[in-house]
């Protein structure tokens, strides 16, 4: 949820019991804008998503369900998604006396969940706050333009999230993706090699230079103006710079995304290069 910095009460003739807030500045979610960037980040969304669903399911009060669940009530603050309207908050479960008063239904599916000896719909809150997240974000975030190695288990992640599957948590599925992103070369190595025997194009390494010039645009790009994207190792640079018939060198810098891999400058020519002591460049040897 926001960060709230403080708050004070103000009393009116006008609007008595005035609560004023004052919280963290965050940006308005916009899903057209999030599908135009880069998956890394369209991935950590989902697990601060996923963080938040997981409080919610937990919190000191029990478990919360947002009734208006939709984009427009979260927003971005430093790359991760924050509820800000906490209006529609309910903690009361449904009451019930068969599984039928149970139901549950959404524009794409129903669902009918169990009716406890409590009296109570098992699970709801967190039950609607699950599919919401599934309808809303992991079906158009988490697939769309992601790394080939990590599709299956994507898919089985969004199908478990829409299928209301126990036995999958998402929790336990995101974390476990946050592993197939780290720079770790036990966790990486399958497709480490893949890059490896993919890699028969021949280049030369100029250290501490950079080519300022020769951009084109790719998408994701981490730079509207050029093609900047994120890689595990010089091998997965060479595949990428490979695979785009306009780059004839790339640029590795000394930034990183925020899983720990490499931002790299993919260019069209390497006519003007120079001195850059945090820059090594990568020229593709022509015969």
């Amino acid at each position: 949820c926001f960060q709230l910095y403080g708050y004070c009460y103000q009393d009116s003739n006008d609007i008595p019991d005035t609560l004023t807030t004052i919280t963290e500045l965050g940006s308005p979610l916009e899903m057209i804008q999030l599908l135009q960037t880069s998956w890394e980040d369209r991935f950590r969304i989902c697990l601060s998503l996923v963080r938040l669903l997981h409080y919610l399911a937990h919190s000191p009060l029990g478990s919360v369900t947002l009734l208006d669940f939709r984009p427009r009530q979260f927003v971005i603050v430093d790359g991760e998604l924050k509820v800000t309207d906490l209006d529609d908050a309910s903690i009361e479960e449904s009451s019930c006396t068969t599984n039928s008063d149970c139901f549950m239904e959404f524009p794409a599916r129903n669902f009918t969940l169990p009716c406890s000896v409590e009296g109570r719909c098992q699970s709801m809150n967190e039950k609607r706050n699950l599919y919401n997240a599934y309808r809303f974000f992991f079906t158009y975030l988490l697939p769309h333009s992601a790394p080939a190695s990590l599709r299956p288990l994507l898919d089985k992640i969004v199908n478990a999230t829409g299928n209301h599957d126990k036995h999958v948590m998402p929790m336990i599925c995101t974390e476990y993706l946050a592993l197939e992103l780290s720079p770790s070369p036990s966790v990486n190595s399958e497709f480490t090699q893949k890059c490896v025997k993919s890699a028969n194009t021949q280049y030369r390494r100029v250290p501490e230079a950079f080519i300022p010039d020769e951009n084109y645009r790719c998408w994701p790009s981490y730079h509207h103006k050029g093609c900047l994207l994120s890689v595990f190792d010089v091998n997965e640079a060479i595949e990428i710079c490979d695979s785009y018939s306009q780059c004839k060198a790339f640029v590795l810098t000394n930034q990183t995304t925020w899983t720990g891999r490499q931002l790299v400058f993919f260019k069209m020519a390497s006519n003007h290069i120079v001195p850059d002591p945090d820059k090594i460049t990568y020229v593709k040897v022509t015969d």
